[in-house]
């Protein structure tokens, strides 16, 4: 279901480090003197010979190309997130941070080299215009994406422009046997941080955070006050393969969740003073039980939030230990339209803990420790992470916690290894689920819009037997109907398909709640919270807290 793991590892070079956006501009404040401010005009051996290789080298070169491939080697040296942002980036960069970009307004996929409209954003320019979901966008002005190696990057570039700028979209739609003509004026379209927020019985609310945006806290708030009004009086708020973002977002997150005075976070470095965060008074959500999903991808803003609740005894934090990402960085505007993101402190939870992963073996290492967790068994046996005593610390109410690299939930769930036959991965390596998940909803579009909510598709899938229809269309495209590997898998096959299919529909409302059959690390949580387990309980009592085993 998930993307591979060697996806996420370049994800977290550059939007783990983004919560430095933000940080930075309210460090920089706080410094004497600012970065910002500081001359570099004086001479250095670089400038030198950079001036004798341009006027006397024997040949015409590219100054400024050799600058930009020298920087970033240059930057190696300091640590994981001291980054370049070339000129060319600042754009998708301050798209991310912001939650928003300009373009047409649909979300599509790239199958059988066609690109097809999954989702029309409601409100957004091709729904105003009528673009369909199902559509299949083959041109894009004088540009045909239809056929051969069709590139998502090419499509994203073409269909995104300024806003309010005009985009000729031909589109062949089912039913009509010539191509359509769309124009679509651009407009701001939002990066949505919220993925979902439902309710999973009649206490307890679920919601997945994906990123932390300018906008996730309003996202948030919206998502807290549906769940409110629906009688939540837990929340379970996913933070897993969440890679960071903004710090302002998280602090007024949690700032809703703690009471007045209940320290956040704080951030130190040589040439930066002590800052800490604390909440105000609003604690908006103080009387909500929370419980936080955690994993080896989270980072950054999320083992903030983390930490947070794990260090105010304010949540139970579930799951597997966080990537450690604890380094602050501000980011610095350079004069032909780049930036430098330089780690200028250190973050720290509210107990003194320092969650950054160490990276003196150099970026390569660093990264590799992902890869090193999974050879250790660490994601499979809480026993397996050992911590030293001088990484020791204590929370609010007097647990053990500790730093030195990501946070350690106060549960631990392991990677979920069942089910995994060799005809489940043959089928995951061609995507046959996905594929097969969209042909089934764009075949059977009519039937479905009927259907609104998650369980509506789960009950007619499954009176469908679209598992065993799966099956059949797997067999067509060269992997063999496997009876011991559907023995094995069969479950697992058959709900990400329901799952898939919702989501082609009716989105994450229809996804996310299928797909939690199979979560083995939010069933752990809801197990947690239906036993009314409290952090109280673990700082009263720890050895009182019942095992997984107990707990099945």
């Amino acid at each position: 279901m998930k993307r591979k793991i060697t996806l996420f590892i370049p994800l977290l070079v550059g939007v783990s480090i983004a919560i430095g956006i933000l940080i930075g501009n309210m460090l920089k404040n706080n410094s004497h003197p600012t970065l910002a401010g500081m001359n570099f005009s004086r001479p250095n051996k670089i400038t030198t010979i950079l001036d004798l290789i341009d006027q006397g080298y024997v040949d015409s070169v590219n100054t400024s190309s050799i600058v930009e491939e020298t920087i970033p080697e240059i930057l190696k040296n300091l640590d994981p997130h001291t980054t370049y942002i070339p000129a060319r980036n600042m754009q998708e960069v301050q798209e991310e941070m912001q939650g928003n970009f300009s373009g047409i307004g649909v979300q599509f996929s790239i199958q059988e080299d066609t690109v097809r409209v999954i989702e029309v954003i409601s409100g957004g320019p091709s729904s105003k215009v009528g673009i369909l979901p199902g559509d299949r966008i083959v041109r894009v002005n004088d540009s045909i994406i239809a056929g051969n190696d069709v590139a998502n990057q090419t499509v994203l570039s073409l269909l995104r422009g300024e806003k309010n700028s005009k985009v000729d979209v031909g589109i062949i739609r089912k039913g009509y046997n010539e191509e359509l003509d769309f124009e679509i004026i651009r407009g701001d379209i939002p990066i949505f941080s919220v993925d979902v927020s439902y309710m999973i019985d009649e206490q307890t609310g679920f919601m997945k955070i994906s990123r932390f945006a300018e906008t996730t806290y309003d996202e948030y708030m919206e998502g807290m006050e549906k769940l409110s009004d629906k009688g939540a009086k837990k929340v379970i708020i996913d933070l897993r393969q969440n890679t960071g973002g903004s710090l302002v977002s998280v602090l007024r997150m949690v700032d809703e969740l703690l009471q007045k005075g209940e320290p956040i976070l704080y951030t130190e470095g040589d040439h930066q003073p002590r800052k800490t965060y604390n909440a105000s008074a609003k604690a908006t959500w103080k009387d909500i039980k929370v419980y936080v999903l955690i994993d080896e991808f989270s980072a950054s803003a999320s083992e903030i939030f983390a930490g947070a609740m794990q260090d105010n005894d304010r949540g139970i934090v579930i799951g597997r230990r966080s990537f450690g990402k604890g380094l602050v960085q501000e980011q610095i505007p350079l004069m032909d339209g780049s930036a430098l993101r330089l780690t200028v402190a250190r973050f720290y939870t509210p107990s003194g803990r320092c969650i950054q992963s160490p990276y003196e073996d150099g970026n390569d290492e660093y990264y590799n420790n992902i890869y090193k967790r999974f050879h250790s068994m660490e994601q499979l046996v809480a026993d397996s992470v050992h911590f030293a005593d001088s990484l020791k610390y204590t929370t609010k109410g007097g647990r053990i916690v500790y730093g030195g690299g990501g946070i350690m939930p106060d549960f631990f769930v392991p990677a979920d290894t069942a089910g995994n036959s060799d005809y489940f991965n043959k089928i995951y390596r061609k995507g046959l689920i996905y594929t097969y998940a969209y042909r089934y909803a764009d075949q059977n579009r009519e039937t479905l819009t009927q259907f609104t909510a998650a369980d509506e598709f789960d009950t007619y899938l499954d009176d469908h037997n679209v598992l065993n229809d799966f099956v059949g269309y797997a067999t067509q495209q060269g992997v063999k109907r496997d009876s011991d590997g559907l023995e094995e898998s069969g479950f697992i096959i058959k709900t990400q398909l329901k799952a898939y299919i919702a989501r082609n529909i009716i989105g994450e409302e229809g996804f996310y709640p299928i797909i939690k059959q199979i979560d083995k690390t939010l069933l752990r949580a809801i197990e947690i919270s239906q036993q009314n387990l409290l952090v109280e309980n673990l700082v009263d009592n720890p050895d009182s807290i019942p095992t997984e085993t107990e707990l099945q």
